[in-house]
């Protein structure tokens, strides 16, 4: 048995004092109802994991406009606040520590799920040019998406701000602003997504000025040490591309580090990234506070990246699936249940709250 590992350490995150340096990432598992309401079953499977130091929530969309698949949660309602309170409760009583993920899907949605049955709102009007966006009548092309207009822009960073609020009213320890993975801050941030000429395009300020007037706006409801940002700067996944990524995520990391933000979530690679432009490495020069870094790592690539000095938590995502105990089996270097891919998204207990422990 292994126990004497740097990730079972104790980590005090501001006010929040974490049992382990190890993170269980958000995670999209389409469990919610229709109209985004938490569902009771994904309080045991948060419950289930509460072992792991911090949940980071699955992606929940802060508008109707911010949908951008099926059964995913939202924080926009009386409704939704009540149903995730009964996730909260479960974790905390399990004695774990949850942070809710604050998401708008952008240009990744369809007008099927917008209110009014138009275009999906995104920085430019640049529709992805791979993949399919997938709605309950089935996979659909990605439409052309319609630039937003500057004066919409301040409505949607209030989303954000009541978000969190809603968030903090739900029994959440904090909030993670979703900056990754193609997104709408995402594609506001590259120029592969991002072509406007108004003071929210062009120059790595103007592009990165949505990101920080986000976290700016929750910062000013939550505090600073209850919000996380998650960068991609080196996914492809939705079609995200940038000219320069390290003179944009340099500036964009530099900024958020003068926010003192309880920690940044840095994803290295994911699968199908061809490349990694920005390294931990760099990210760990520019963010002086807390670092968090996600991407396949495993309990070894873990430990050595935090007993370098190169990060402070691992964010570990797939296995935590099918893994509830996942800390318990990294603690005893037991093997690891294998995940069934096809309940990964939807679908009822079965791959979802039914995994063995040790």
């Amino acid at each position: 048995m292994t126990t004497h590992s740097i990730l079972f350490s104790s980590y005090s995150l501001g006010s929040l004092s974490l049992k382990n340096r190890i993170i269980m990432a958000p995670m999209t598992r389409n469990r919610a109802d229709p109209a985004g309401n938490p569902q009771p079953i994904m309080a045991t499977y948060y419950a289930q994991r509460a072992s792991a130091g911090l949940i980071i929530s699955e992606a929940t969309q802060v508008c109707p406009e911010g949908r951008g698949y099926p059964c995913t949660p939202g924080i926009y309602t009386p409704e939704h606040v009540n149903g995730w309170k009964q996730i909260t409760n479960a974790v905390h009583k399990a004695g774990g520590l949850i942070f809710l993920q604050l998401w708008h899907c952008g240009r990744i949605s369809h007008s099927s799920y917008q209110p009014n049955g138009g275009s999906p709102p995104a920085p430019s009007a640049i529709e992805p040019r791979k993949g399919e966006v997938m709605t309950y009548q089935g996979p659909k092309p990605f439409e052309t998406p319609r630039a937003l207009e500057t004066s919409e822009i301040p409505t949607i960073v209030a989303h954000y701000r009541n978000a969190a609020k809603r968030a903090i009213e739900a029994g959440f320890d904090g909030v993670e602003v979703h900056g990754a993975n193609g997104y709408l801050i995402d594609q506001f941030l590259r120029n592969g997504s991002n072509t406007r000429t108004d003071n929210y395009g062009g120059t790595v300020e103007n592009r990165a000025r949505f990101l920080l007037e986000v976290v700016d706006a929750v910062i000013g409801e939550v505090g600073p040490d209850r919000v996380s940002v998650r960068l991609s700067p080196n996914g492809t996944f939705n079609d995200m591309s940038d000219s320069d990524p390290v003179a944009t995520y340099s500036y964009a990391i530099a900024e958020l580090s003068k926010r003192k933000i309880a920690f940044l979530h840095f994803i290295e690679k994911m699968m199908g990234d061809p490349a990694v432009h920005v390294t931990v490495a760099q990210a760990r020069s520019w963010f002086k506070g807390p670092l968090a870094v996600n991407g396949g790592f495993t309990k070894e690539r873990g430990e050595e990246v935090v007993s370098e000095g190169l990060a402070d938590l691992v964010a570990i995502g797939v296995p935590f699936i099918s893994n509830p105990d996942l800390v318990e089996r990294f603690k005893r270097d037991a093997p690891l249940n294998q995940p069934d891919m096809g309940t990964f998204y939807g679908g009822n207990e079965k791959g979802y709250t039914d995994y063995t422990t040790l």
